[in-house]
C-alpha cells in the first residue's frame, strides 16, 4: 500500500462517516416536526420514544467523524474545528440540548415543563443539520484561513492555521451558497425524519399527517439542494499539482471530476434514483411505510459521491478564500504514512461495528411504537 492510496482510502472512509452522519440526521429531522405532527400529549410522545431509541447513535457518529478527521487530516481538524470553532461550538450545543431533552423531559421535579424539553428537540432539529450543511458548503466555496506550517518550530507562538478574521467560522453564513446547502441539509433531515417515522410509528393518523407533510418538505429540498448541485458543477475549482503541491483555480473542476471519475457519477445518479423512488412511493403508496431504507441508501451514495468529489482527483477539499496556497488537499494535511497504516489496520473492525449496529437497530424496532407504548409507559 503506497502513501498516496493510504491517503485515498482514509479520505474514502471520511466521507462514507460523513455520508452516514447524515443520514443518522433523521433523528434532527423528526424533532422539528414534533409538533408538527404530534397534536396531543401522546402523539408527540410517540415521536419523541421512536427517536429516542437512536438519536445516540447519531451523536456517536458525528463524534467518529470529527475522530477519523483528527486522526487521518489533523490539519484540517485544527484548522476547522479550532479556527471556526463557533459554528461548531454551536452545533454541539445543539446535540448537548437533545441529549438534555431526553433524559429530563419525563423526571420527576421537572420545573420547566415537558414542552419546554421538547422544545429543545425542536432547536437541535432545525439548528444542527442547518449549521452542518453551512459546514460542508465550505469543502466548495471556500473559507477564510491562513496554514504557515513553519510555525510549528516557533517555540513562543506554534499555532499553523488561524482564522483570517474574528468571526471564527460565523462567516460561512454570509455565503449564499452556503445557507442553500444548509437549507437543503435541514429540508433533507426533515424528509429523511418523515420517512422514518412513517416507518417506526404505527399510528394511522400520524402516518397521514406524515405523507402530507412530505410533499412539501421533499419539494423544498429539491430545490435548494440541485440549485447546490448545478451550482457545483460549473463553478471553479481548487487543484493542485501533486507533484509540486501547487494550488491553482480551474474552470469547471467538480464536473471534470465527475467525468473523470466516472464511477463516482454513476453512484450520484443511482443514489437520487433511490431516493426518489423511497420518497415517491410513500408519498403514492400508503401501503408503503419502508421507503427510509431505500431512500436512505440513495442518500448515503449521493453524499458520499459529492464528498469523494470534492478530495480525490488532485483537488483542494478545504479551499482557503484568502491564500490559495493554504488551501487543504488530501496530500498536505494528512497524518504520517506509519499513522495511516497502523489505522487502516484498526478500521478492519469497522464492518463488525457496522454488523452490530444493524443487529441493535432490528432488536429495537422489534415491536413498533404506538399509542398503547405511551399511555402503558414502556
Amino acid at each position: 500500500m503506497t502513501y498516496l492510496f493510504l491517503q485515498q482510502y482514509w479520505w474514502f472512509l471520511v466521507s462514507l462517516l460523513g455520508a452516514l452522519l447524515v443520514f443518522m440526521m433523521f433523528v434532527q429531522g423528526t424533532n422539528s416536526i414534533i409538533f408538527s405532527l404530534g397534536r396531543n400529549d401522546v402523539e408527540r410522545g410517540m415521536l419523541v420514544n421512536s427517536t429516542g431509541r437512536k438519536w445516540e447513535l447519531t451523536f456517536t457518529t458525528l463524534v467518529t467523524f470529527g475522530g477519523a478527521f483528527f486522526a487521518s487530516f489533523p490539519l484540517f481538524y485544527s484548522t476547522s474545528f479550532g479556527g471556526a470553532y463557533w459554528l461548531w461550538i454551536i452545533i454541539l450545543f445543539t446535540f448537548v440540548l437533545q441529549a438534555v431533552s431526553y433524559e429530563f423531559q419525563k423526571k420527576l421535579g421537572n420545573i420547566l415543563g415537558v414542552k419546554t424539553f421538547q422544545t429543545f428537540l425542536v432547536i437541535n432539529g432545525w439548528v444542527a443539520p442547518f449549521l452542518i450543511g453551512v459546514a460542508v458548503a465550505t469543502f466548495f466555496t471556500g473559507s477564510n484561513f491562513v496554514v504557515e506550517k513553519a510555525n510549528f518550530t516557533n517555540g513562543l507562538s506554534p499555532v499553523i492555521s488561524s482564522w483570517a478574521n474574528g468571526s471564527n467560522g460565523l462567516d460561512a453564513l454570509l455565503d449564499v451558497w452556503n445557507i442553500v446547502l444548509g437549507l437543503a441539509v435541514m429540508f433533507l433531515a426533515r424528509v429523511t425524519g418523515i420517512l422514518y417515522t412513517v416507518n417506526s410509528v404505527s399510528d394511522i393518523y400520524i402516518r397521514q399527517r406524515s405523507r402530507k407533510l412530505l410533499r412539501i418538505n421533499l419539494l423544498l429540498f429539491l430545490v435548494t439542494f440541485l440549485a447546490f448541485l448545478i451550482y457545483v458543477l460549473v463553478k471553479d475549482g481548487y487543484a493542485y499539482d501533486p507533484a509540486t503541491g501547487n494550488i491553482f483555480v480551474e474552470n469547471g473542476k467538480y464536473l471534470s471530476n465527475f467525468l473523470a471519475l466516472w464511477p463516482l457519477a454513476v453512484m450520484l445518479v443511482v443514489g437520487v434514483v433511490l431516493f426518489l423512488y423511497g420518497t415517491g412511493r410513500t408519498v403514492f403508496d400508503t401501503s408503503f411505510n419502508s421507503g427510509i431504507w431505500t431512500a436512505g441508501i440513495g442518500e448515503v451514495l449521493v453524499v458520499l459521491s459529492l464528498l469523494l468529489c470534492a478530495g480525490l482527483n488532485n483537488t483542494a477539499y478545504y479551499p482557503s478564500a484568502v491564500e490559495l496556497q493554504s488551501s487543504l488537499t488530501i496530500q498536505n494535511s494528512c497524518s504520517s504514512e506509519f499513522t495511516l497504516s497502523v489505522m487502516s489496520v484498526v478500521s478492519l473492525l469497522i464492518p463488525f461495528v457496522l454488523a452490530y449496529i444493524v443487529y441493535v437497530w432490528r432488536i429495537i424496532d422489534r415491536h413498533k411504537i404506538n399509542r398503547e407504548t405511551v399511555e402503558e409507559g414502556e
